[in-house]
């Protein structure tokens, strides 16, 4: 079922993924500094207030395009008579 070919294609694949994955670990990692996390910590409730105005301003602009748009469609044109 296995012969030898296949096994040590696979091991040799499998090695040079974890060697691969190795080096990508071994990334320079950021430290993070008790006055990064101070400042971080003080901007999170300006940054969350804004994040849901802008949500708030986006859905308002979406939903009055919606109903424009909807407005000219069908059952509210059979009613306003010819124009």
């Amino acid at each position: 079922m296995w012969n030898l070919k296949s096994v040590l294609l696979f091991v040799a694949s499998l090695f040079v993924v974890i060697i691969i994955s190795m080096s990508w670990a071994n990334a320079e990692e950021k430290k993070i500094t008790p006055k990064d996390f101070g400042t971080a910590i003080a901007e999170a409730p300006s940054k969350i207030g804004n994040f849901f105005g802008n949500e708030v301003e986006k859905t308002k602009e979406y939903q009055k395009k919606s109903w424009a748009e909807m407005k000219t469609k069908w059952p509210f044109t059979m009613f306003k008579g010819k124009q």
